[in-house]
């Protein structure tokens, strides 16, 4: 599922809100630092290791941008696994969305610059060496002139197939149980890309403070990684003790989970943000998928509803009350601090309307929500959105007709749209998305959320 949101309308909300936003602005702006100095310490290492001598020959020129290519690469690919290591600080400043936006760019950069190292380092030793291409590839897959090749290659690969498998023509193919476990193997690439790096990289063998650095780059992201992804969910699944409490069927392959648990104030769990959810029975405790909350989180329990889109989602009207849950979360910037105006229209599309429905809870003032769904049968949590609508004083249209009609392909055109929230199936969010930009809506005021990478 996809979300997204947009903004534009007036007049504008007070702004008490501008505090917080200069402290995310100087919070980004040490990040934005830290990873630029880092770089920056890392082309230093380079220069200062004699790879930009006036009397170097092509061999060594060749091999000295491969140096940089590689080390390059490597920092790519530590930044590549913390851009999704779920630091809590960082994915409430930049939001879940932007996060995988980057993470999937970085991705193809590391690659780039890895396979660029590749190329570099063949050619430049081949020339060094004054031997062909193929015998020089031969050489030093052989073993014993260049220790730690074979783990650089295989390395190497496994980060080609993390790739290949992540273009969007393949991972359609594949389920997503599979792109996961491929998307695993990266992290292996990065660990054989330690033993090929740290004792035979030409600047770290030389200069020990250099691997030193590095060491504690690696060090560091392990223990980031570790913390983040593996210790914290654990002591969450041991502090608020989760358990799916009911399983209510709310419609045709519709189901609402209703999961409560210890303390559950804790979590600060808001109107449209999601969790990643584990269930932990023999089908389903290695994988873990995104749903957003479809009520507003009270302290006591988690809804979550879910259609049969695919394999995962199909089966969970199968779990049995009591499964035990871990959840990573809350994420997500999809929620009322986004909102920059006054007047807000908040659009659904068919299962799309979860978010918003807990959104509903929350929003006050000049508030409209349209539901689009093709039939009146599609229709979820009529009832709800009726009786929420008439306390809270919101305007409420359902939209229904088959968009393929004449009629249903008019509905929701840029003309209809000032200040908006958009979450529905993708291909509804892209359209909307354009038609929200050409109603001129000015980039600060668009707000996007997207689960998937």
């Amino acid at each position: 599922m996809t979300e997204a949101g947009y903004a534009l309308g007036s007049p504008r909300l007070a702004a008490p809100a501008r505090p917080r936003e200069r402290r995310r602005l100087a919070t980004s702006a040490l990040i934005w630092a830290f990873v630029a100095g880092n770089a920056a310490v890392m082309v230093w290492l380079w220069v200062h290791g004699g790879n930009l001598s006036d009397d170097l020959s092509t061999g060594a020129l060749l091999t000295g941008l491969a140096r940089i290519t590689g080390l390059l690469g490597a920092y790519s690919a530590l930044l590549q696994v913390l851009l999704l290591a779920r630091l809590p600080a960082v994915e409430r400043l930049f939001g879940f969305d932007r996060l995988t936006v980057w993470h999937r760019w970085n991705g193809h950069a590391c690659l780039d610059l890895v396979l660029a190292h590749v190329v570099l380092s063949v050619w430049g030793y081949a020339l060094m060496d004054r031997i062909s291409l193929p015998k020089e590839v031969s050489t030093m897959l052989g073993g014993g002139v260049y220790p730690g090749m074979i783990t650089a290659t295989v390395g190497t690969a496994l980060l080609i197939a993390v790739v290949v498998t992540s273009v969007v023509i393949v991972r359609r193919r594949l389920r997503y149980e599979w792109w996961y476990a491929v998307h695993l193997l990266a992290y292996a690439g990065i660990a054989l890309a330690w033993f090929h790096q740290i004792p035979t990289g030409n600047e770290l063998v030389l200069d020990r403070v250099a691997a030193d650095y590095w060491r504690a780059l690696y060090l560091g992201t392990i223990g980031l990684l570790v913390a983040f992804r593996i210790l914290g969910p654990t002591l969450n699944a041991l502090r608020y003790r989760l358990r799916v409490a009911e399983v209510i069927p709310e419609g045709p392959g519709i189901v609402s989970l209703r999961i409560t648990g210890h303390r559950l104030d804790r979590l600060d769990a808001r109107p449209g943000q999601f969790f990643l959810w584990r269930f932990l029975d023999r089908k389903r405790w290695w994988a873990a998928h995104p749903f957003s909350v479809s009520e507003k989180p009270d302290g006591r329990s988690l809804r979550i509803t879910v259609k049969a889109l695919g394999d995962f989602s199909s089966r969970l009207a199968e779990i049995a009350p009591g499964t035990r849950v871990a959840a990573e979360g809350p994420f997500g910037v999809f929620t009322e601090e986004a909102r920059r105006r006054s007047k807000v229209v908040l659009i659904a599309g068919g299962i799309g309307i979860t978010p918003i429905r807990a959104l509903m809870e929350d929003m006050s003032g000049d508030v409209v929500v349209i539901y689009r769904v093709v039939r009146d049968e599609d229709v979820i949590f009529r009832d709800e959105l009726e009786e929420l609508a008439a306390e809270r004083g919101i305007t409420l249209h359902f939209v229904i007709g088959d968009h393929a009609t004449e009629d249903g392909a008019r509905l929701l055109s840029p003309t209809h749209l000032q200040e908006v929230y958009v979450c529905g199936p993708p291909a509804m969010t892209e359209l909307l998305g354009r038609n929200v930009r050409r109603a001129n809506v000015p980039p600060r005021f668009i707000h996007t959320e997207k689960f998937a990478l």
